[in-house]
């Protein structure tokens, strides 16, 4: 409000004097120029008069000459001073026209409406930094699933862009700088409502300042940030930022994953998927036996190389300048890996993998079709730039695709969306592959073709009154009886418990025998329907008695004619 004030009295502050000269003059005149009554004889008019007269003649309503007719003298002034105060209108209006259209007025315009309208958020949201490709992707898969979002983007074109977005939930936008502390404290920073902070901008230095600005203005709140420098890295975590996601360290790591548990990674892949997506990823088996080629020696190159060289696979790297991106210690082929000929020193055609890793989404396709002439059997890793090349990237067909935007856009849904997730991750990247494989067997048999949907379910009253309430009488309730299916009850809903946190323990896949405590919150991972049915049964005692012990506690003679016939039936 401050600025607005200040940009009015800048742009406004001749037109203001012109008018309040001009009105001064005009009124002095009148007072100062002798007149007549209307008797003859001489007469002044006095400052509250002729304050009177000036004001009505300037609105131009012409109510007469007051409070007796004036003279000749009288007249000529007034006359000028009419012409001097309609100069002095237009100047003004002009300026406020002016004023109006000034793209600095407009923006702290709306700069204090959005802070005005964040001040009043009542419910909990997340603040995103940059709208670029990756916010535009994690706003987007933040607003499916019910979250509410505020935006800072910097570039007036891509703050803009959010209004033509098809998104579930009106998100609020700042145009500006995040790196300034005023615009996120505007954006609710520090609101008791804003339940994270993610810096997604691809400047490592902003995303820098957003975090440390954030640590100290909010030193509680959760911070997210996008990193793909080392150094940068170090910084953030020297002043607790809760992640750092590099996109290169993150595909790499899936890459290893795929070569060592491919199981694992496959349900990964599922897990994190998007909702309504009927399209499940199929297995991948990166080989292992034979060498692979990387081309292109520059983040994303040095992330995959190092991977590919701890588990033990010879790796032949092909870089056009390798006195900019360093080189490896049995050197490097100069060459793009466009041209047939630095393919084939790599021994591209006795290779098992390739990996296309430049920042150039041309010279990616290049290298993959000239490499499948040359070996159509080879693994291909392909790295997509441009969220705009997905069409023709996926009619390459590639085996694994590296998008650093989805890449972190999925990471950071994970983090905000479910959490625990996260942790069921990092519990199942010790086990074995055979423990992978079987549990994707029973996800894929509870959801077919179709995404799996995944949710945290508390043990309160709000989400489980039925079994809470059971609880509080000294009832002992498991997992399994809540997984029974209310219409057919030797059937299981579809529905699985990957996850169940009680304190500061987790249950990494709680079998059916496990009991539910008040505060216990459950990763459940379920099929179409399977959600809905599980809520069913925590939230209704009938229900929960029904699929607990086969008997309804019923509530009134249609209640129990309805369950007596639904169980004997059963449907």
């Amino acid at each position: 409000m401050n600025t607005i004030v200040y940009l009015i009295f800048r742009r406004m502050r001749r037109p203001l004097l012109t008018l309040l000269i001009v009105y001064s003059v005009s009124i002095l005149g009148l007072v100062l120029i002798p007149g007549q009554d209307a008797s003859g004889n001489p007469w002044r008019m006095d400052f509250f008069h002729a304050f009177y007269f000036v004001s009505f003649m300037s609105t131009t309503i012409g109510f007469g000459e007051i409070p007796y007719e004036f003279t000749d003298a009288q007249r000529l002034w007034v006359s000028l001073s009419m012409y001097a105060g309609v100069i002095a209108w237009l100047y003004a209006i002009g300026t406020i026209l002016t004023l109006v259209q000034d793209k600095t007025f407009q923006d702290a315009i709306a700069e204090h409406r959005f802070a005005r309208r964040i001040r009043g958020q009542r419910q909990p949201f997340y603040l995103i930094c940059g709208y670029g490709e990756t916010g535009s992707a994690l706003v987007r898969g933040l607003t499916d699933v019910g979250q509410h979002v505020v935006v800072i983007e910097r570039d007036a074109q891509r703050a803009n862009m959010i209004k033509l977005e098809n998104l579930r939930d009106y998100v609020p936008t700042l145009h500006g700088d995040a790196q300034k502390p005023l615009h996120l404290q505007e954006a609710g920073l520090e609101s008791p409502c804003c339940e994270a902070v993610v810096a997604v901008t691809n400047d490592n230095e902003a995303n820098l300042k957003i975090a440390i600005s954030s640590k100290l203005l909010h030193p509680s709140i959760k911070v997210i940030c996008r990193a793909d420098s080392a150094d940068v890295e170090k910084n953030m975590a020297s002043f607790g930022t809760d992640h750092i996601i590099d996109p290169y360290e993150t595909f790499a790591t899936y890459l290893s994953t795929a070569l060592r548990v491919p199981c694992l990674y496959l349900m990964q892949r599922w897990l994190i998927g998007h909702i309504g997506d009927c399209r499940l990823a199929d297995p991948v088996y990166p080989p292992k036996s034979q060498h692979w080629v990387v081309c292109g020696y520059g983040r994303f190159g040095k992330a995959v190389h190092q991977r590919l060289v701890e588990e033990g696979i010879e790796v032949r790297v092909v870089e056009a300048r390798p006195d900019l991106t360093g080189e490896p210690r049995h050197g490097v082929i100069l060459g793009r890996g466009t041209e047939a000929d630095t393919l084939l020193q790599a021994d591209i055609e006795t290779a098992g993998g390739l990996i296309a890793g430049t920042d150039n989404d041309a010279n990616n396709l290049s290298i993959v079709v000239t490499a499948r002439d040359l070996n159509p059997n080879l693994f291909i890793v392909l790295r997509q730039n441009q969220s705009d090349n997905g069409s023709i990237i996926d009619a390459v067909k590639a085996d694994m695709v590296m998008h650093p935007s989805r890449i972190i856009a999925d990471r950071i849904r994970m983090l905000l969306g479910t959490p625990m997730l996260h942790r069921f991750i990092t519990q199942a990247y010790h086990r074995d592959n055979d423990w992978s494989c079987e549990l994707v067997s029973r996800i894929s048999a509870i959801v077919g073709r179709c995404v799996p949907e995944l949710e945290e379910v508390s043990i309160d009253e709000y989400h489980a009154e039925a079994v809470t309430d059971a609880l509080g009488e000294g009832e002992h309730i498991r997992i399994g009886d809540l997984l029974h299916d209310s219409w057919q009850r030797d059937r299981q809903i579809r529905c699985i418990v990957l996850l169940l946190q009680r304190g500061e323990e987790e249950i990494l896949l709680p079998g059916p025998e496990t009991g539910v405590q008040p505060g216990d919150r459950l990763l459940v991972c379920a099929g179409r329907g399977g959600l809905r049915r599980l809520y069913w049964n925590m939230q209704n005692a009938g229900i929960l008695s029904y699929v607990r012990t086969g008997e309804v506690r019923t509530h009134g003679w249609l209640w129990s004619k309805l369950f007596r016939n639904g169980s004997g039936n059963g449907h």
